[in-house]
């Protein structure tokens, strides 16, 4: 569905990826791994059109690289960054409907979707989206790209300053995506639910892919781990 190959981005003079290469299956949770600075976010930003990038991004046999991001986002890929960039002064639904695809074509997710995976969104309605917690916009930002009805959809550290519960809740949300075979690319430095709901790792390091395989082996690696992920 998604492949990246010989993927190399720069903010200006600095040369941030180096020849990242993956691919994301259809209905696949691939988890993006690695310490701060290694790259991760950029990559993310780089297949969204947002970076200075060369090499490939071929996402359903079709060449996007160079695209602008609203065609990028219309052609079925979802991106929720890490500041989460909700609008403050909308309301919870109107925010959501600022998500849709289209207004008068219904995608596979409704309002009512939404509010049974996150009750407490329904609670807030019609709250002002800016008085939030940081855990309830991050639910509202997660639904309201959802809206968009994106056949893959790359999250930033979703769980980043959230309470334990509110991660559970996220986990559950990504795991309702993939049976709903939405594939998930899940950039995220909580080792434990990564591993728990990802088919597959990828460990990055210095702007490189350094490791790609399951979960499983990459806790049996530990030269890996010791390398590249633990502090």
């Amino acid at each position: 569905m998604l492949k990246i190959d010989n993927l190399e981005a720069f903010y200006g003079k600095s040369h941030v990826l180096h020849g990242v290469h993956f691919e994301v299956a259809a209905g696949e949770i691939v988890a993006l791994l690695g310490r701060n600075g290694s790259g991760r976010s950029t990559t993310a930003k780089a297949i969204m059109g947002l970076v200075d990038c060369q090499g490939s991004v071929l996402w359903k046999g079709q060449q996007i690289l160079g695209t602008k991001t609203y065609e990028i986002a219309h052609l079925g890929i979802g991106y929720v960054p890490e500041n989460r960039d909700i609008f403050p002064t909308l309301t919870v639904e109107q925010n959501l409907y600022l998500g849709q695809k289209s207004a008068s074509k219904a995608g596979r997710w409704s309002f009512e979707d939404m509010y049974q995976l996150f009750p407490r969104l329904k609670e807030r309605q019609h709250t002002e989206a800016g008085v939030m917690s940081g855990g309830e916009q991050q639910m509202l930002t997660l639904c309201r790209s959802l809206m968009g009805d994106p056949d893959l959809i790359i999250i930033d550290e979703p769980t980043e300053g959230l309470a334990p519960k509110i991660v559970e809740l996220v986990a559950q949300f990504l795991q309702e995506l993939k049976k709903r075979g939405i594939s998930v690319l899940l950039i995220e430095q909580k080792l434990t639910i990564a591993m728990a709901i990802s088919d597959r790792a990828l460990v990055m390091g210095h702007g490189s892919i350094v490791f790609d395989g399951t979960p499983q082996s990459l806790r049996a690696d530990a030269d890996v781990r010791r390398e590249w992920l633990e502090v």
